[in-house]
């Protein structure tokens, strides 16, 4: 579980305030998908989520660890994949000591969680984008954490890693893991998250049930974009799917 609440952050006193305010809570073995225009806050309020960086006001509380997921991530070194996820680690290790045995045990078995086993001996800079989120969430995931977030985990991707990475997300949930999100696409939140957050200004943020909360004219008002939700009868499921208007350009 994690939990934020009346949280605020600015970068200084000068500065405005990024967000105010806000409270929202991540369940066990439940996705929570955070969505907004781009600038609304998204990743600084993952970030203090995740305690990366300290909220003004407010408090943050989690019953356990809390593994982070960054949007993006390069290696200068030739790393292999085994190796960066056995990093997941530090906090376990002692200072001055070296990964052991039953850590690299753990790190491979982290990387069976995901389906991703078979990169270990892989050279992480060689990896695709997918690959390399999978890595990434193996490596939080070998720090033995409760809750997990991620800073847009699928944005970069093609549609079948989209596909892999949101669903080792809902695997995770299943399992019992808190999972917190970021996310620029409805669609994905409509696909595995249970309950979602929206950030529409730095005093104004909406917390519900996803399919409630993200209807055509709330989507359509936040993004300045119309935007058509449709259900659709796709080979496994009935999903439903958002389709913005581009044809008509920005309000």
């Amino acid at each position: 579980m994690l939990d934020a609440v009346a949280i605020s952050f600015r970068y200084s006193s000068r500065r405005p305030w990024i967000f105010t305010d806000l409270s929202v809570r991540a369940e066990q073995g439940e996705v929570l998908a955070i969505l907004g225009p781009n600038a609304r806050g998204k990743t600084t309020a993952l970030k203090c989520m995740a305690g990366l960086l300290r909220p003004e006001t407010g408090i943050v509380t989690s019953s356990g660890a809390v593994g982070y997921v960054p949007q993006s991530h390069s290696a200068v070194f030739s790393f292999s994949v085994l190796d960066i996820v056995v990093m997941g680690r530090a906090r376990k290790v002692r200072i001055y000591e070296t990964p052991s045995s039953s850590d690299r045990m753990a790190a491979q078995e982290a990387l069976e969680r995901v389906g991703a086993g078979h990169l270990a001996t892989r050279v992480y800079t060689g990896l695709s984008g997918g690959e390399r989120q999978l890595t990434l969430i193996a490596r939080a995931l070998v720090s033995e954490c409760d809750t997990i977030v991620l800073d847009e985990p699928a944005s970069a991707l093609d549609l079948r890693n989209q596909a892999l990475v949101l669903g080792v997300l809902r695997d995770l949930a299943d399992q019992g893991m808190a999972v917190v999100m970021t996310t620029h696409h409805p669609d994905h939140a409509l696909h595995v998250a249970e309950r979602a957050m929206l950030m529409l200004g730095p005093d104004d943020q909406l917390v519900g049930a996803t399919h409630a909360l993200l209807t055509e004219e709330r989507l359509s008002e936040m993004y300045g974009i119309p935007i058509v939700a449709a259900d659709v009868q796709t080979p496994s499921a009935l999903r439903r799917l958002t389709v913005p208007d581009f044809g008509r350009g920005v309000s």
